[in-house]
């Protein structure tokens, strides 16, 4: 029996009941939407409406079914590929289960408010998870970093070498990423846990359910105020969506990094077998597909975000169909997170630095040059004339073929009076490195203390 029939006498098109029935999707909320059938029954019992003989029976089918939706390949079964979709399917399977009384229960009650709230305790508990894998993603980060932390490599703008740095505060750089994705994540969580069950179909109930008493019992912060914007509201899916598209960017951005430095040409870090594939033709290649599939990923998250808000840019108010279309979006951007994320933290455990490659490609290219230029500052030469003189110097050292810390004490003087036998060390990788000390740089200290910060964040957020 549909949950909507009695208006019509007519079939329904069989090209149209296919193309309606969202059950082969929306089934992913049946224990969702379970739980919160199991609190409305007790609500409506509670204000007087069912007795509470009619409410046990209720909630001990709702277990039945809860159990028999645990089992294996139970959704698969042929009886059930006419389905409009799971809310229906509960309904049917409990009168089934326990006779009539069974209808009773949605009483006071829409699939617009019950598909809200089952949607958002189900996101909610996604969210909760998303979170424990985002987590292991940076302690993986902390890991190689901890493993190489006074390892240098050369950082880069525009993509061209510009400064030495430690390769544990370039995975710093992508921890403090997945923190603020963490943090937006925690945020938008607070907006999903809101509870729109009472608000009927828009209007509101005409029952006198508890929804504070719901939604407490739900495990809820607040219920919603407007019954209207309860059953039409998708902001809550489309902000994690964008959280998710920020995660994914990011992700991506690590992943272009580290199958650039897995190149021969940079050769900085070794790919492990376990995360990468050969060719079919090419027997010498070893292919980064695994970084490839996190960054081609994000643009799938992209996709569905443009989705979700292309699809409720025009609904008037207030439940339309149109918001079914939610769904997948809102499933497959959980998954694809949910993966992209457990791949990294595998790539991150399956890469192995090249430290004396990426150690010489450090203080190589001139990396040294702006060390240079500081050192006339603390001379007591203007920046600006500074900047002049390294650049000249610099010059010359490439019509020279050597490196700045390959020329002569009276080379160099001929640029300027103010260098002194100290240069040399004042150039060094190492002094490049441990000038940067103030909080946040790169200085193997600086870079020690927000490690034992970063591990305190994740050892804080278990608790």
């Amino acid at each position: 029996m549909n949950l909507w029939g009695g208006r019509f006498t007519g079939e329904t098109d069989r090209h149209f009941a296919e193309f309606n029935a969202s059950f082969r999707f929306d089934r992913r909320l049946i224990f969702a939407d379970l739980q919160a059938c199991k609190v409305h029954a007790a609500a409506i019992g509670r204000a007087g409406i069912l007795d509470a003989q009619a409410v046990e029976s209720i909630i001990s089918g709702l277990d039945k079914i809860e159990d028999l939706a645990s089992q294996p390949g139970f959704f698969e079964r042929p009886e059930y590929a006419a389905t409009e979709d799971v809310h229906s399917f509960i309904e049917s399977t409990l009168v089934k289960l326990i006779g009539p009384a069974g209808y009773r229960l949605h009483t006071g009650r829409s699939r617009n408010d019950q598909v809200a709230v089952a949607t958002r305790l189900f996101l909610r508990g996604e969210i909760d998870r998303i979170d424990e894998v985002m987590r292991d993603t940076q302690l993986a980060l902390i890991e190689l970093a901890e493993a190489n932390s006074t390892d240098p490599i050369p950082g880069y703008t525009h993509l061209q070498k510009a400064q030495p740095v430690l390769f544990a505060h370039f995975l710093l750089a992508y921890f403090q990423m997945l923190e603020r994705d963490r943090e937006r994540l925690a945020d938008a969580r607070k907006r999903v846990n809101i509870m729109p069950l009472g608000s009927g179909a828009l209007a509101g109930t005409n029952f006198p359910v508890d929804r504070h008493w719901m939604a407490a019992q739900l495990g809820f912060d607040d219920i919603t105020g407007n019954s209207i914007d309860a059953v039409s509201d998708r902001d809550y899916i489309i902000e994690f969506a964008s959280v998710a598209a920020l995660t994914t960017m990011h992700l991506s951005r690590l992943a272009e990094d580290l199958i650039i430095y897995s190149t021969q040409e940079f050769g900085f870090i070794k790919l492990g077998d376990a995360i990468s594939t050969g060719s079919s033709l090419m027997l010498q290649k070893k292919n980064p597909d695994s970084l490839e599939l996190i960054r081609g990923k994000s643009a799938r998250i992209f996709g569905h975000l443009t989705a979700l808000l292309t699809l409720s840019k025009g609904l008037p108010l207030a439940y339309n169909k149109d918001l079914q279309e939610d769904k997948e979006a809102l499933f497959d951007t959980i998954d694809t997170l949910s993966d992209s994320l457990r791949v990294t933290a595998t790539v991150l455990r399956n890469i192995e630095l090249n430290r004396e490659r990426a150690r010489a490609a450090a203080i190589t290219d001139y990396t040294n040059a702006t060390d240079l230029a500081d050192y006339l500052v603390k001379k007591g030469l203007e920046f600006r004339m500074a900047h002049e003189v390294i650049g000249r110097i610099v010059v010359y050292a490439i019509q020279q073929g050597k490196e700045l810390q390959e020329l002569s004490l009276d080379e160099c003087r001929n640029f300027s009076e103010l260098f002194d036998g100290d240069l040399f060390q004042a150039i060094s990788l190492e002094n490049s490195l441990a000038g940067k000390c103030q909080i946040g740089g790169t200085s193997p200290d600086q870079v020690s203390s927000q490690l034992k910060l970063a591990r305190g964040k994740l050892v804080g957020a278990r608790k």
